[in-house]
C-alpha cells in the first residue's frame, strides 16, 4: 500500500516521504480500514508518540495522521460492533501507525459508523475537533444551560465546534478571535465577539467557563475572568494561571464512539458545521502537511476517490 512515513525527528517535515508499505494485519479487537479520507494535526511531528511506542521504544518509520473516514475491510479476532464493508470514521491511537495511508489497523472501539449521507471528507474532518470540543465542554467543563462561555480561537476548527455545541446547549457564548474573524465567529452562533487585537478582555466581566486553545498571556488574563466555581479548560498545555476560586483543566482528546455518534448526528441534522479547507491527494500529502501559506479550515487528504463497491453496510451500530 501507499503510505506517508517519517523516519527522522530532527528532519521534521523534510523527512516525510511517500513509500510502499505492507498492508496492516488486525490485532485482537482491531479492524483494518480502507482509508478514503484522512486528517492530521500539523504539530504532531513534535509529539513523542509519533516517534516512540507506549514503552518509549523507537517505532520509526511511522505513519502520521490520526483522523480517518473509510470502509472496514477486515476484522481482528474478537472484534464486535463493526462489520466488513461498513462506513466508519474515528480517531486512531497516538502511538500506532496513523491514517496517511491506504489502509490502517485501529481498535474497533475508536471508530463510529459514518452515515451514508456524510461524505468521507467531512467525516475525516470531525474526530479531533468534534471530540475535543465535546470533551472540553461537557466532560471537563461540566457545561449546562444558562452558563456563559468564552471561546478563544472561535473561528478555528476546534473553536468553531465549541461555539456551536455550547450555543446548542443553551450557553451564552462569547467568541474570541482576530479582527478579521468577527463575521465567521458570529455566523457560528456566538452572541458576542471579543476582538483580541483591539478589545480588552477584562471588560467582559465574569464568565463560567473559558475554553482556551491559545495559552500564554491570553490564557493568563482569561483565568481572571472566571467566576467562583467556574472552569478554565485548555488544550494548550499545562495552565500557567488558574482561576482564583475554580478549576483549571488541561487534557488530551480521547477516542469515544458514543461522542463521535453525537457529533455526526448533529452534522447530519444541520446543527453542526465543520470547516474543510484544502483537500489534497496522498501523493501531495507532504506538501499539504507543510504548506507555504496559511489556509483556512481543516486540510484533508483524500486517499481514495469515488464510491467503493465494498461499501455494503452503512447502518448504525448501537
Amino acid at each position: 500500500m501507499k503510505a506517508i512515513v517519517v523516519t527522522d525527528e530532527a528532519a521534521g517535515t523534510a523527512g516525510m516521504k511517500l513509500v510502499e508499505r505492507p498492508e496492516p494485519e488486525p490485532a485482537l479487537n482491531d479492524v483494518v480500514v480502507q482509508v478514503h479520507a484522512s486528517g492530521f494535526t500539523p504539530g504532531e511531528l513534535t509529539w513523542p508518540s509519533t516517534w516512540t511506542d507506549r514503552l518509549g521504544r523507537d517505532r520509526t518509520p511511522s505513519i502520521p495522521g490520526h483522523e480517518l473516514a473509510g470502509v472496514v475491510s477486515a476484522l481482528g479476532y474478537g472484534t464486535t460492533g463493526l462489520s466488513v464493508g461498513q462506513r466508519v470514521f474515528g480517531l486512531t491511537d497516538w502511538t500506532r501507525d496513523g491514517t496517511l495511508a491506504e489502509y490502517v489497523a485501529v481498535e474497533a472501539r475508536n471508530l463510529a459508523p459514518l452515515p451514508g449521507d456524510v461524505d468521507f471528507t467531512v467525516g475525516a474532518s470531525l474526530p479531533i475537533s468534534g471530540l475535543t470540543a465535546w470533551q472540553g465542554l461537557f466532560d471537563h467543563g461540566r457545561l449546562h444551560a444558562g452558563q456563559s462561555v468564552l471561546v478563544h480561537g472561535a473561528a478555528g476548527g476546534v473553536g468553531s465546534m465549541v461555539t456551536q455545541l455550547a450555543r446548542e446547549a443553551g450557553a451564552y457564548v462569547i467568541g474570541g478571535g482576530r479582527t478579521a474573524d468577527r463575521k465567521t465567529v458570529l455566523d457560528f452562533g456566538a452572541q458576542e465577539f471579543v476582538d483580541l487585537d483591539n478589545d480588552a478582555l477584562e471588560d467582559l466581566g465574569g464568565v463560567d467557563l473559558v475554553f482556551d486553545v491559545i495559552g500564554g498571556d491570553i490564557q493568563k488574563r482569561s483565568a481572571g475572568l472566571i467566576r467562583a466555581g467556574g472552569t478554565l479548560v485548555t488544550i494548550a498545555g499545562p495552565p500557567e494561571a488558574r482561576p482564583a476560586d475554580g478549576l483549571a483543566v488541561d487534557f488530551v482528546v480521547l477516542p469515544d464512539r458514543a461522542q463521535l455518534g453525537e457529533v455526526v448526528r448533529r452534522v447530519r441534522d444541520g446543527r453542526l458545521r465543520t470547516i474543510v479547507g484544502n483537500v489534497a491527494t496522498l501523493d501531495d500529502a507532504v506538501a499539504a502537511f507543510n504548506p507555504t501559506e496559511r489556509t483556512k479550515g481543516k486540510t484533508i487528504i483524500r486517499v481514495r476517490s469515488g464510491t467503493d463497491p465494498m461499501t455494503i453496510n452503512e447502518g448504525a451500530v448501537p
